[in-house]
């Protein structure tokens, strides 16, 4: 079973948001990492782009498959997380310490429509 944390949003393409005031962290999930195998390479928008929710901000490469990732939120990114441009296999350790990007939320709503960690957790399970 892969891990769920409390405290975190959840969307149906497996990524995450942990909300830490006006700003989300967000990354791939550890159910989407076990998928993915060995993660390989991670390609992230620069600092200053705009995502929005529900649509493409990057991808997520491993040894078996490539995965785009949509951001479940719309906003600024504000940082990368740089490590993971020398490291992706990071991800692999722990999905939810190494976060992809962070970014300024635009509209903390959209937060509504996300799953928290039991309805995750049910989600996965199907």
């Amino acid at each position: 079973m892969a891990k769920v944390l409390e405290g975190l949003y959840y969307s149906e393409s497996h990524e995450y948001v942990r909300v830490d005031g006006d700003y989300g962290f967000i990354g791939i999930t550890d159910y989407a990492q076990n998928a993915l195998g060995n993660v390989v390479y991670v390609d992230m928008p620069e600092v200053d782009d705009e995502v929005t929710a529900g649509e493409e901000f990057g991808a997520v490469e491993s040894v078996k498959a490539a995965s785009d990732l949509m951001s479940p939120v719309s906003g600024t990114v504000v940082e990368v997380n740089e490590e993971l441009e020398d490291q992706p296999e990071l991800i692999n350790q722990d999905a939810y310490e190494n976060w992809i990007i962070k970014v300024a939320l635009s509209d903390k709503s959209e937060l509504d429509s996300l799953m928290d960690a039991k309805a995750y957790a049910a989600f996965c399970e199907k």
